[in-house]
């Protein structure tokens, strides 16, 4: 039976490992995951008040309009006009914003903020920027914002709009609206707060970003003073927080692949279990990694949380039908039903899109950043993720805070009590067995709510097969867009990662 308050096994090996699967490992005095943008935008919104010298933002997306704090009709200050408040409460302070390009046109189409825009451009102390350094094809897909440079935030979330929510997830929120007043449905998302030298390194990586793509240095910023939210807690300190990135090969730039390595590596190290939240399941060399797994005698539970359906129609093409055929090639090395997939759903039978990108492996392992499960994310994409190894020295009593966001998660999705699922958990020793007793029995503990569906692999046409199975979307670097049909694809993929795996990963001893 597996007891959450165990610790970690001083027997384990750090998975982390500055200069091949990570960039920098740095402390962080203080450090807090932040779940659903409705807590991440209150706390954020706090700590750019306190900022003194610089408040940095590195984002796919960025929207003046949305309100961080919606009231009960979903208005409130806009974004634009908060930060013009900043600028002219304190004129000294920099507030630099660095955004994709791609969609910048819609900028200037949508009047108030094309307005808001021209606004900025004439108010000192903001700097708005966009972001084209990069290949064709390719997006900067990072989400951080740095306060003066000890403060930082690293995540899923965009401060965009679609993207407010309460962990409720509750069905017709009146807040949960567009700009234009059109309402959005439910949307789960994750980020992580920290602070000390790992924000340090962060804001290195995002005024590196800025220099590259402005052309442009960014002197240091930094100020001493507490920027940590007053109402915020704090889930772990003095710990050692460690950066992974992803980035294609560009000019000067040289590739970097640290998230697909150390995911191989988290697979490979995982005895017991993995839970996952992310948007896809579309890398044909992570799932080649947890096919391996599949095939051992003993292997380790694999639980991912995933929206039903992927965010626009070329998402869906891309990205819907490639994760059916991976996961059915998963599912038939699955042997002892280890390996899961859920969609979240709201009390009402809605399904609530899951924006994610969390990993916990075994509750010593804890990963939170900006990279899907999809190639992009591996090899094309600007990513950046941080984690937290249990195994490295300064991080020895993180495993219960972990195994506490864990169940706090997975209890969020099955509308049930953190202490509900811990307690089934401590008697299952299993995520799927608990899963599979608390699908459905939030009413019956708490009332209607949540739960989580097992997803429908409904086997895609002929059409989204070969878009998927062709990686025709979905590329792993800038070269995948132009390079021939038969020298591409799932399969090719798939039996890349099972080659490089057969040999590289040992049989695990059984679990006690």
């Amino acid at each position: 039976m597996i007891n959450e308050e165990q610790g970690g096994d001083p027997s384990l090996a750090p998975v982390v490992e500055a200069g091949r699967n990570c960039w920098r490992i740095e402390r962080a005095a203080r450090a807090a995951a932040v779940v659903d943008a409705a807590d991440y935008y209150h706390y954020v919104r706090e700590a750019m008040l306190a900022a003194r010298r610089r408040i940095l933002i590195i984002g796919w997306d960025f929207d003046t309009r949305i309100a961080l704090e919606p009231d009960g009709n979903g208005h409130g200050e806009s974004l634009g006009h908060f930060f013009l408040r900043l600028a002219r409460e304190n004129p000294a302070r920099q507030i630099d914003i660095l955004k994709w390009s791609f969609g910048a046109l819609k900028q200037f189409l949508r009047p108030r903020a094309a307005w808001m825009l021209l606004r900025w451009q004439m108010t000192r102390a903001i700097d708005f920027r966009f972001d084209s350094f990069h290949p064709a094809g390719c997006s900067h897909h990072q989400k951080i914002v740095v306060i003066d440079e000890r403060f930082a935030v690293c995540g899923g979330i965009d401060i965009s709009c679609a993207r407010w929510d309460t962990t409720a997830h509750a069905d017709d929120d009146p807040r949960r609206t567009l700009p234009d007043g059109k309402p959005y449905g439910p949307w789960h998302d994750v980020t992580m707060m920290l602070d000390g030298d790992a924000a340090q390194a962060l804001a290195d990586l995002g005024r590196d970003r800025w220099k590259h793509a402005t052309r442009r240095d960014l002197p240091p910023a930094e100020d001493g003073h507490d920027h940590w939210p007053d109402d915020a807690e704090v889930d772990f300190r003095d710990v050692d927080i460690a950066v992974a990135r992803t980035r294609a090969a560009w000019r000067d730039c040289a590739e970097v692949r640290e998230i697909e390595a150390l995911w191989l590596d988290m697979i490979a190290a995982a005895r017991r279990f993995i839970y996952i939240e992310n948007q896809y399941l579309t890398s044909g060399r992570i799932a080649a990694a947890i096919a391996a797994r599949m095939e051992e005698d003993d292997p380790p539970e694999i639980v991912v949380v995933m929206p039903r359906s992927a965010d626009g129609w070329l998402e869906q093409k891309a990205m819907d039908a490639a994760r059916v055929l991976l996961a059915r090639a998963i599912g038939k090395a699955d042997r002892l039903n280890r390996f899961r997939i859920y969609v979240p759903v709201t009390g009402g039978g809605a399904d609530i899109y899951v924006h994610a990108k969390v990993a916990i492996v075994d509750d010593r392992l804890l990963k939170i950043g900006s990279a899907n499960l999809n190639n992009r994310s591996m090899g094309l994409d600007s990513e950046c993720d941080v984690i937290i190894d249990a195994a490295l020295p300064a991080n020895a009593d993180t495993p219960p805070a972990i195994a506490a966001l864990r169940t706090r998660l997975l209890a969020e999705h099955l509308d049930v009590s953190p202490e509900d699922f811990a307690a089934r958990f401590a008697e299952t020793g299993s995520l799927v067995d608990t899963i599979e007793a608390l699908r459905g029995q939030g009413e019956a503990l708490r009332g209607p709510g949540k739960t989580l569906d097992l997803l429908d692999l409904e086997k895609p046409g002929p059409l989204d097969q070969f878009i998927a199975g062709n990686e025709l979307l979905d590329p792993e670097d800038p070269d995948g867009f132009f390079e021939p049909l038969h020298k591409r694809g799932l399969r090719m993929r798939w039996r890349e990662g099972m080659a490089r795996l057969k040999g590289r990963i040992r049989r695990r001893p059984r679990r006690r």
